[in-house]
């Protein structure tokens, strides 16, 4: 998506398209990577080295607001955003913090009813090890066991492999 084409969208939602909006939703669109408001704040500041933290802090809740990005919960230590706001889940790994979006069907969608609620959000959110941590823990364990047999063969003066 170009500048106009962001700056449309913005002003769609009735919101004026500034410079700090525009380049927010940008950064946003182009980093899958649900990042933090301080991760956003330092993206910007690539290109617009002027703008406060404040700004961008803001920029991000109007918006949130507007229903154009997502704010994600999912850790402790501070909120994620997303640029995709349609309802999917996420998986955070413990290890690395990566976060990543999961192509999964959701059986309840906002807008639906359960148990006479209506249901006005939906966040899916799954911890535990990601693919590339479990790798590199099972190549972690697979050399320290082939230290442990040199060190060993080196000790009794054999090698039994």
């Amino acid at each position: 998506m170009d500048t106009e084409a962001r700056s449309t969208r913005l002003r769609k939602l009735g919101l004026v398209p500034t410079i700090q909006r525009v380049a927010v939703l940008e950064f946003l669109e182009k980093n899958h990577t649900h990042p933090t408001a301080e991760e956003v704040c330092c993206g910007v500041k690539i290109r617009f080295p002027s703008i406060a933290k404040a700004t961008v802090y803001n920029t991000l809740d109007v918006l949130k607001k507007a229903g154009t990005i997502r704010e994600l919960t999912i850790a402790r230590e501070a909120a994620r955003y997303d640029y995709d706001t349609s309802s999917h889940p996420h998986f955070l790994c413990r290890v690395c913090g990566n976060l990543i979006d999961v192509d999964l069907p959701c059986p309840i969608r906002s807008g639906d009813e359960v148990l006479g609620h209506k249901v006005e959000s939906v966040q899916t959110y799954l911890y535990g090890v990601c693919s590339q941590c479990r790798k590199n823990h099972d190549k972690d364990k697979n050399e320290s066991k082939a230290k442990v047999h040199r060190s060993t063969s080196n000790a009794t003066g054999r090698d039994d492999a």
